[in-house]
C-alpha cells in the first residue's frame, strides 16, 4: 500500500532532501517517487509524474517548461530547494493541482493566469484552434467569435490569436470566473477585441450572431462528480455538473445556437465522457465527431444547417 502523504514528507526528510538533493535531476528523481508512492492523479495539464514535478520546478526556477535536458545539471540554491519541496508537499498533502500552486497554465502554447475560482485549462479544442478550425470552416471569413462558458478565458484569447481580425464575446455565469478571464485578456493585450459578459448561457446575448461558436461547458454527470479523484474537487462545481447525466447545458447550448450563428456557421462543443448519453438522445443529429492528433474525445462540430434541421429535436421539454 502506498504511504500517505502526510507520511511522506516528515521534517527530518524534508531537512535530508534539502541537504542532499542539488540538481534539477536530482529533485524531480525525487519527486516522481513521491508522487508515486502518494499515487496522485494526474490530469490537469500532465498525464505523467515528471512533466507534474517539471511545471513546478520550472516555476521555481523563473524558467519555461523544461524541455532543455542542459538544464538537468544546474544546481538549485537552497532557497529554491526549500521553495520547491514545500510546494511539493502542497501538491501531495492536499492533492492541490500544479496550476494552482503556479497560477499559471498553458493552452494552446499561451500562459494563462488560472486560480481555483476557475478550471485548469486542459481541452482538445487548443489543437482546433492552432488549426484555426480550417477543416470546419472551409474557407469561411471569421469576423465574431464567441467563447461560451469561457472560464479564464483561455478558449476566447487563444481564438483571438489565430483568428486576428475577429472580435471574441468570452461569457460566463460566473461573476469570480470573468475576474480571471478579464486578468488574462489584460495580460494579453486584447482589452479592444476580447470582451468579458456576464451571462447564462446566450440570455444576455440578444441580437447577437457569430460565424463561430466555441464551447466547453460543465458537462460532468452525477455519477462521476460523486467519483472524482480529490484533484479536481479544488475546482469549482460550477465548471464541472451539468445535472443527472451531464447534459443539461448542452442541451440548451443546442436548442438556442442556431439563432446565434450567421449562414454557414459553426458550433463546436466539447462534453467528454457524456458523448455516449448525447448520441443516444440524439440518434438522428449529424454531430461530426473531431479526432485529435494529440488525444482527446467527446468533442463535437455541429453546422447551422444541421442545426435547423434538428430544431424540433433540441426543442424537446421531456429531458
Amino acid at each position: 500500500m502506498s504511504d500517505t502523504g502526510e507520511m511522506l514528507f516528515t521534517p527530518q526528510l524534508i531537512n535530508d532532501a534539502v541537504a542532499e538533493l542539488y540538481t534539477v535531476h536530482d529533485w524531480l528523481r525525487f519527486a516522481v517517487s513521491k508522487m508515486h508512492q502518494a499515487d496522485v492523479y494526474l490530469g490537469h495539464g500532465t498525464d505523467n509524474p515528471w512533466d507534474e514535478a517539471a511545471s513546478l520546478l520550472a516555476y521555481v526556477l523563473h524558467l519555461p517548461p523544461l524541455t532543455d535536458d542542459k538544464l538537468l545539471h544546474t544546481r538549485l540554491t537552497r532557497a529554491e530547494r526549500e521553495q520547491f519541496i514545500a510546494l511539493l508537499q502542497q501538491r501531495i498533502e492536499q492533492r492541490m493541482p500544479a496550476a494552482y500552486l503556479t497560477h499559471q497554465a498553458y493552452f494552446a502554447g499561451l500562459p494563462f493566469y488560472v486560480d481555483e475560482r476557475v478550471l485548469v485549462p486542459r481541452s482538445p479544442i487548443a489543437e482546433l484552434i492552432n488549426d484555426k478550425f480550417s477543416r470546419l470552416l472551409k474557407g469561411k471569413t471569421v469576423k465574431h467569435i464567441l467563447d461560451l462558458c469561457t472560464g479564464s478565458g483561455c478558449i476566447a484569447i487563444a481564438c483571438a490569436y489565430a483568428f486576428e481580425e475577429a472580435l471574441v464575446d468570452a461569457v460566463d455565469i460566473s461573476p469570480d470566473a470573468l475576474d480571471v478571464a478579464q486578468l488574462n485578456i489584460e495580460q494579453h493585450g486584447l482589452e479592444q477585441r476580447v470582451f468579458p459578459i456576464l451571462s447564462d448561457g446566450y440570455a444576455e446575448l440578444s441580437g447577437a450572431r457569430y460565424d463561430l461558436i466555441v464551447t466547453n461547458p460543465p458537462y460532468v454527470d452525477a455519477e462521476d462528480m460523486a467519483d472524482l479523484p480529490d484533484e479536481y474537487r479544488h475546482e469549482p462545481e460550477l465548471g464541472l455538473a451539468s445535472g443527472e447525466d451531464g447534459l443539461a447545458l448542452t442541451r440548451r447550448i443546442l436548442r438556442d445556437a442556431a439563432a446565434h450563428l450567421t449562414d454557414g456557421g459553426v458550433l463546436v462543443c466539447e462534453v467528454g465522457n457524456s458523448m455516449v448519453q448525447l448520441q443516444q438522445d440524439y440518434p438522428d443529429v449529424g454531430f461530426d465527431w473531431l479526432e485529435f492528433s494529440h488525444g482527446g474525445l467527446g468533442v463535437f462540430a455541429i453546422s447551422k444547417a444541421e442545426l435547423l434541421r434538428c430544431q424540433h429535436l433540441f426543442e424537446q421539454e421531456n429531458w
